[in-house]
Formats: C-alpha cells, structure tokens, sequence
C-alpha cells in the first residue's frame, strides 16, 4: 500500500472540501394553491399536477380537516383569480 510523500496542509484539505455541503432544494409555487413544491411533483397540499386531480388529498383527510383545506383552497383560488381578472370600465370608473 502506498504512502503519501507529504502531509497535506489544513488549507488544502480545507479547499477540497469546500465543495462538501448541503444544497437547499429548488422550490416553486404550485399554480392551484400556492404553497412550495418541488418540480415535477404532485402537490402534496392539494393533489394537482399540470392541471390535473392526481391525488385524492381530500378523500384522505378527517371531516373537520377537509372542511378547512376546502375552504382555504376556495379562497385561494377566488384570490387568484381577482388577480388575473382584468377590470372593466365600469368597474375601474367605480373604484375612484
């Protein structure tokens, strides 16, 4: 077995191991409710991806829990849209 020729000083072990470290997760938001997810993962929140119902969350759920996250999910998406939905001139004269 070989040996090393020299010792490695705690600056170069220090260099090489500056590479060594825990990356935080790329997160983004789901477009259905809002909260982080991963890319290209269901929503563990709501159960959608691209679009779609792909996990039952509600059918898992206890009453009194899925009666919150039935509401919240409702508010959220009334809040989303209120956003998206451009004024009219109606309604932009009665606003001022």
């Amino acid at each position: 077995m070989t040996v090393p020729k020299s010792r490695h000083t705690k600056s170069k072990r220090d260099r090489r191991r500056a590479h060594i470290y825990l990356k935080s997760p790329v997160l983004s938001n789901c477009p259905k409710c809002g909260k982080p997810i991963l890319a290209h993962r269901a929503c563990k929140y709501c159960g959608y991806y691209k679009g779609e119902e792909i996990i039952n969350v509600l059918g898992k759920l206890e009453a009194k829990e899925k009666k919150k996250r039935e509401k919240e999910m409702k508010s959220r998406e009334q809040a989303t849209k209120e956003k998206a939905k451009p004024l009219s001139l109606k309604e932009l004269s009665q606003k001022s």
